[in-house]
């Protein structure tokens, strides 16, 4: 089983003092990109409009300036660094010695800085979305889709893919349909159904969790997936067609 996982906007900065080791993360095969992007993310920060190119507000300025010496910054493991709904529900720090080394096997975080990363590879924390266009890389759902298809494919290899990531990230790979169900959290209501995105991040936080802690078997089909997901949620599979994976809808109601 291969859960994908988002980044999270916020971060919290590590506390250690040594910086992160290129030739340490997973995908080896992505460190020149990684290090064109890490460069053309310091020079876009160390911009006059380096808050217009990334995107965000002046209350960011310092997270901005961090972008600009990422290699000295202190580093630890993603699953330390990623704060936010999702990561706060995954609870990787109440898991046990045994469910963590199982997510640090199956949870792979897609990237805009490092295109995929595994849950214990070191990182600085740092301030950069999929969706932005730096000068010199263009658009970074579109550069990493050309780097990504390779190292994910060979990762992924005929495992169940539970995809959690929310769209801009879902881009940069298109996992392959007929082994992939993407997670959908839907409010029910007086008989309508909604989206909720808040909840979207909590409740794929808890799947990734309960997959990781739960007894037995990791799934390996969309159907067992269901299964699994059923233990806790009101849940419903949608096959996949054509390039749309399945889609496995978690539905909660009041």
């Amino acid at each position: 089983m291969l859960i994908l996982l988002p980044p999270s906007e916020g971060k919290t900065p590590a506390t250690t003092k040594d910086p992160f080791a290129l030739d340490e993360l997973s995908f080896p095969e992505l460190s020149a990109a990684r290090k064109d992007v890490l460069q053309a993310l310091a020079d876009a920060s160390s911009r006059d409009d380096a808050l217009h190119i990334l995107g965000v507000g002046a209350s960011l300025m310092e997270e901005v300036r961090r972008n600009i010496s990422l290699e000295t910054e202190p580093a630890a493991p993603a699953h330390t660094i990623y704060s936010g709904v999702l990561y706060d529900a995954l609870g990787y720090r109440r898991m046990t010695p045994v469910q963590k080394r199982k997510a640090d096997a199956a949870v792979v975080i897609i990237s805009g800085l490092w295109g995929a990363i595994g849950f214990a590879d070191r990182v600085p924390a740092y301030r950069l979305s999929m969706g932005v266009s730096l000068p010199e890389t263009g658009r970074l759902s579109s550069y990493w889709k050309r780097e990504l298809a390779g190292p994910l494919s060979r990762r992924a290899g005929d495992e169940l893919i539970v995809d959690c990531r929310s769209s801009s990230y879902s881009s940069a790979w298109s996992a392959p349909p007929e082994q992939t169900a993407a997670v959908n959290v839907f409010q029910q209501r007086n008989g309508q159904r909604t989206v909720v995105s808040h909840f979207a991040k909590h409740t794929r936080g808890e799947l990734a969790r309960h997959l990781l802690t739960r007894r037995g078997a990791a799934p390996s089909t969309p159907q067992a997936l269901l299964k699994a997901a059923r233990q806790h949620w009101d849940a419903e599979l949608v096959e996949a067609i054509g390039r749309k994976p399945h889609q496995l809808n978690i539905v909660l109601h009041g």
